[in-house]
């Protein structure tokens, strides 16, 4: 068998572990060639390969983004790009796919399924917010990167009598903001799940500042006030229709220094948070994955996902994991809530 692997969307600590496990777990336990399809879907889409073999996967377990290229390219916009990925893999001779990626990279997998084309997916995304899994890899070396830039950014608050708001990654959960303004004593966090109350906010602020201590607020880049209104860099959306969000922090800044005369200050994270080394805990649930995708392409599992469901790896059919974003809940929400102020 001949098996084809990409990796969509945005780079993520881990990406390299995946394909390393599953290239040396196909090789070794089932003689399988494997072939790397470039920048994500475009690749399959246009044919643009590159080797994939033991000495290709070498020395990439540490490594962070990914040694295949990414793109947010969506086939499914584009005419006649269902058929344009078969007949591309009937002429390499690839009989399966491993689809690396979160919400939007599996989303056309499933939809590659249902046309026929076996696929088994990989969960990968930062945000954490695919279904079906209790975790993703990549979620914790980017609230491992947050968590320590806002234990730096303490110091300096405190220094120089300032509030400052750290904005991090979340479009649509709040998942990064709420681990690392929990780990790193936030005393403010603010989520899409929630949209805020800024009076409430500028307490909160304000009853830091009276015990002589610095407020840090944290906020994810989708978070927006009970108004309804949202902060945008721009109005451009990029090919699977997300409309690039940014501002909120700086918004908040200018609004907390405005109310309350002490001067504020916003720092954004971006894409820091997803660059680099993976964290160990990355780095071992991209190799189980890895491993574990292997394992459904060879019992013909077509059409799932592997997924962490506790300590132990599953497979859920990809609908599970695309149907519905895994959000942060009340409860979770509210434990935070307590140490706010």
């Amino acid at each position: 068998m001949r098996v084809g692997v990409l990796t969509g969307g945005g780079d993520c600590p881990g990406l390299n572990a995946v394909i390393r496990a599953t290239v040396r777990k196909g090789i070794k336990d089932y003689g399988y060639e494997f072939v790397g399809f470039r920048d994500g879907w475009r690749g399959p889409l246009e044919g643009d390969t590159m080797p994939l073999d033991r000495a290709a996967v070498s020395g990439i377990l540490p490594r962070g983004g990914t040694i295949l290229g990414s793109s947010r390219t969506n086939l499914m916009k584009i005419d006649g790009g269902v058929e344009r990925v078969k007949d591309n893999m009937a002429g390499l001779g690839v009989d399966a796919l491993v689809a690396i990626g979160g919400e939007d990279t599996l989303g056309v997998a499933r939809q590659l399924h249902d046309h026929g084309v076996k696929v088994v997916g990989v969960p990968k995304t930062i945000d954490n917010d695919l279904n079906a899994t209790d975790y993703t890899f990549g979620f914790d070396t980017a609230v491992n990167i947050a968590t320590e830039a806002i234990d730096r950014l303490h110091t300096t608050a405190e220094s120089h009598h300032r509030a400052l708001i750290v904005e991090v990654m979340g479009r649509h959960a709040g998942w990064i903001a709420l681990h690392s303004g929990m780990a790193a004593g936030a005393n403010v966090i603010l989520i899409p799940e929630h949209p805020f109350d800024i009076d409430d906010v500028t307490a909160h602020v304000e009853s830091r500042f009276k015990t002589n201590y610095a407020p840090i607020v944290v906020v994810a880049e989708g978070a927006h006030p009970k108004e309804g209104q949202m902060e945008l860099a721009t109005g451009d959306k990029d090919a699977f229709g997300h409309v690039r969000l940014g501002g909120i922090g700086q918004r908040l800044a200018e609004e907390i220094e405005t109310r309350t005369g002490k001067e504020s200050r916003s720092v954004v994270l971006g894409h820091v948070q997803r660059g680099g080394t993976p964290s160990a805990f990355d780095r071992v649930l991209a190799t189980r994955f890895g491993v574990n995708a292997i394992e459904a392409v060879h019992n013909e599992e077509f059409g799932t996902m592997v997924a962490l469901q506790g300590t132990e790896i599953a497979r859920v059919g990809l609908s599970a994991a695309t149907d519905k974003l895994k959000t942060v809940p009340d409860e979770r929400y509210a434990e935070a809530e307590v140490f706010f102020g």
